[in-house]
């Protein structure tokens, strides 16, 4: 895979390919087995125990508990990312077990989801929830949390260490609901939805009667999908090889052909399929947005490639031939991306970092100017279509950073266009279901660029497949209507 960065001090380290590696002086050699592959490190009987699957095991409620009050309280009061908070405190919690540390994840997860509804219920179940204290508040939110999800109330209170007065406060819980549901419709459908005012309110615009199940759908598990890598073989060869390393609980996505359903959650880093490359983790919807790429062997632009999971997907489709160009502006992510491009035997990608803007973002645009048949702008956003994956971005977003995508969505779609060549298609994409982020920008971009226009998605995914996904010219999924993430995509195709 070829690379164009900036010149500057070697990283040192030994070669990553071509040349002999050397050990330090000393050191014993790995053994390796029959296929060359280098021998695990031993795990103690202690450490199988804990990476070990058992769902007859009871879990240790007390530690889950603390755990999850960690990660919640990394969230809540300390700013982090939901999947970062889960990840610092399960790191540091050697001692759980899988199905503890599943336990913990899922838990925290499902509070975010509801966090409002959950707040709601409780501030009307205990008229001074608000004095009590963090901690007290948190282990009142994740048991009301768990009730909503269907456990037992008696099991829940026993399990939370909660007693007296907090175990009425939840049992006063379903005439909290009921109040909950005599409310307006303006002021009911926020709370329910566990959305900020604003969102809700766009959500009804865009859904409007499917707002309340589209917000619903949004509150649910989210599926774990992969993708085959068609560089290593078909979806039907994946299901085999997953199969022999003992994971058979698995299907076929619906409507994308490389996708596979994984019904039982696991590890999927440590499965030997992963690291030869045979799959990557990748939502069903952002593989129907790569297929509407169609990209052929010739020469292509993936203009916000990030780590490039879609970046991949266009190199399988391109066969390993022609020229992928993978753009971006963090250095970070391109790095992230030549590690998966050579874990997935790809290599006919150019990875490019480019300045956000200016004259010097432009001027690393212009040896591709003119030049290429496909260019995805697959655009930073609001993430309003992935909120049942990542359930605090929710609360985050706010009415001047969705002002703030936009504009950036619009100029880079206007900045990138300039690559197309006449008869080349500019594919525009986002993980948002809102309209400010997805029809509005391209009716603005047509209205600046008269030489493109819109080629509705059925002409490119196929009759078949057009109709399952709905009509209009446009790519538009969500959790309700598919069982995907939100995604948007256009298809503009410049006259010749």
């Amino acid at each position: 895979m070829a690379t164009t960065r900036k010149p500057g001090p070697s990283r040192g380290g030994p070669p990553k390919s071509g040349g002999p590696r050397t050990s330090r002086p000393g050191a014993p050699k790995k053994r390796k087995d029959a296929g060359g592959r280098a021998d695990k490190p031993k795990m103690s009987r202690a450490q199988h125990e804990r990476a070990r699957p058992n769902p007859n095991r009871p879990l240790r409620e007390d530690l889950v508990l603390q755990a999850c009050l960690e990660a919640y309280g990394g969230v809540r009061r300390e700013g982090r990312l939901s999947d970062r908070a889960l990840e610092f405190v399960l790191r540091r919690k050697t001692a759980l077990y899988s199905t503890e540390r599943r336990a913990v994840a899922e838990r925290v997860y499902a509070l975010l989801r509801r966090q409002r509804t959950v707040d709601f219920l409780l501030e009307k179940s205990h008229k001074k929830f608000d004095t009590l204290d963090a901690t007290r508040q948190d282990v009142m939110r994740l048991a009301a949390s768990r009730i909503l999800h269907g456990e037992d109330p008696t099991y829940v209170a026993r399990s939370s260490g909660l007693t007296g007065p907090d175990v009425s406060v939840l049992d006063r819980l379903p005439d909290a609901a009921a109040d909950l549901d005599a409310l307006p419709e303006a002021k009911r459908f926020p709370i329910a939805a566990s959305l900020p005012d604003f969102l809700a309110d766009r959500f009804k615009a865009v859904f409007g009667k499917d707002a309340s199940r589209a917000a619903e759908a949004m509150n649910e598990r989210a599926p774990l999908i992969v993708r085959a890598n068609t560089l290593k073989g078909d979806r039907a060869q994946l299901q085999d090889r997953l199969a022999a390393e003992d994971v058979e609980s698995t299907k076929p996505t619906a409507l994308s052909p490389f996708g596979l359903v994984m019904e039982t959650r696991l590890n999927l880093f440590s499965l030997q399929d992963f690291k030869d490359g045979g799959f990557e983790i990748q939502d069903e919807g952002s593989q129907l947005l790569g297929m509407l790429v169609d990209a052929p062997p010739t020469r292509v632009v993936d203009a916000c490639a990030g780590a490039g999971g879609k970046t991949l997907q266009l190199a399988a489709q391109m066969k390993n031939r022609g020229d992928l160009h993978a753009l971006d502006v963090d250095e970070g992510r391109m790095e992230d991306l030549r590690k998966r491009a050579r874990r997935a035997g790809v290599h006919n990608v150019r990875t490019q970092i480019i300045p956000h803007e200016g004259p010097d973002a432009d001027a690393a645009l212009t040896p591709l100017k003119g030049l290429a048949d496909r260019v995805l702008v697959d655009a930073p956003c609001s993430g309003s279509g992935t909120f049942r994956r990542k359930p605090d971005a929710r609360y985050r977003l706010t009415p001047e950073d969705l002002e703030m995508h936009v504009g950036r969505q619009k100029a880079l779609l206007a900045r990138f266009a300039m690559l197309v060549k006449p008869g080349g298609r500019l594919i525009y994409g986002t993980c948002s279901v809102l309209r400010e982020e997805n029809e509005n920008v391209v009716e603005d971009f047509l209205s600046k660029h008269p030489d493109f226009s819109v080629r509705p998605v059925a002409e490119v995914l196929g009759a078949e497949l057009g109709a399952k996904l709905g009509p209009g010219p446009f790519l538009r999924l969500a959790p309700h209507t598919h069982g995907t993430d939100g995604f948007f995509g256009a298809v503009l195709v410049k006259a010749k």
